[in-house]
């Protein structure tokens, strides 16, 4: 591990397991953060259904022309999001400053992470209409506003992002965790989700190189883990030595002890079970 205390770990927590992390999980992640700096990146899936049951339906999602999904993301939508993710963080500052690590919340559009040009055209309910989605690819991270990088502090990421036209807009917070990891020069970047490990073939995967996570990414993954695998790629592109895939504590993942290890070298017996 790097002896620069100042280099920290970056764990995405998904909005779908956030109400299912137990005591001992949150005291796991505050262990870890008294000696090095964290940050966390913060999903809102099931906080925003939980606000209002249409963000459930099928229509409140989106696909692009190249199959990739999104949010149908208008104005209201995002304020709904920082309605959510502010009663998330709120939770969690408090878990954490309680186990003795100060935490900050940083929304990613106060200049921290910036967003290119979102696409106009979208499959709706089987239709490719042209929709203003605030949506848009990440283009760069300043690490700037993250002033506080050190051990027994903690930032809380909400995954927005600011476009050239000075919108903010929606990111998808697995990749944005991946951005940040590369500007922040982390080592190790966790995503931390509901499902123990990567499964191929219906078997677990502990270990799978870059190459190979993305040529089943591009053929056989479905839904949220296809995003995870796109992130954890782009993490490895951005000098990121190592990310995780699981649902179990952080330290336990970093251990290699569970979850599924995504590198940028090729795994000897990579594979389902491997």
């Amino acid at each position: 591990m790097s002896a620069d205390h100042t280099v920290p770990t970056v764990v995405k927590l998904g909005g779908s397991c956030l109400d299912d992390l137990e005591a001992g999980w949150w005291d796991d992640l505050a262990r870890h953060g008294r000696d090095r700096p964290l940050v966390l990146v913060h999903g809102w899936s099931k906080p925003l259904r939980r606000l209002d049951a249409r963000y459930g339906e099928p229509s409140a999602i989106l696909r692009d022309r190249y199959g990739n999904q999104s949010r149908w993301t208008t104005p209201e939508v995002i304020d709904d999001i920082k309605t959510v993710s502010a009663v998330l963080a709120e939770d969690v500052l408090a878990r954490l400053e309680s186990r003795g690590v100060t935490a900050e919340r940083l929304l990613g559009s106060d200049g921290l992470v910036s967003a290119g040009e979102g696409e106009r055209w979208w499959w709706r309910e089987k239709q490719l209409v042209e929709l203003e989605n605030l949506v848009g690819p990440i283009t760069g991270v300043d690490p700037a506003p993250l002033k506080n990088l050190q051990p027994g502090h903690a930032y809380l990421v909400t995954p927005l992002a600011r476009n050239a036209a000075g919108q903010e807009v929606n990111t998808d917070a697995d990749r944005a965790a991946a951005a940040i990891a590369g500007a922040t020069g982390a080592r190790d970047l966790v995503l931390v989700t509901d499902v123990g490990h990567l499964l191929i073939d219906g078997e677990p995967v502990r270990r799978i190189g870059a190459r190979d996570a993305a040529a089943f990414r591009d053929k056989g993954a479905k839904g949220g883990m296809r995003k995870k695998l796109r992130a954890a790629g782009e993490a490895l592109d951005h000098g990121v030595e190592r990310v995780v895939i699981g649902s179990a504590a952080v330290t336990e993942l970093l251990a290699g002890s569970t979850g599924t290890l995504v590198t940028g070298a090729p795994a000897p017996g990579t594979g389902a079970g491997a």
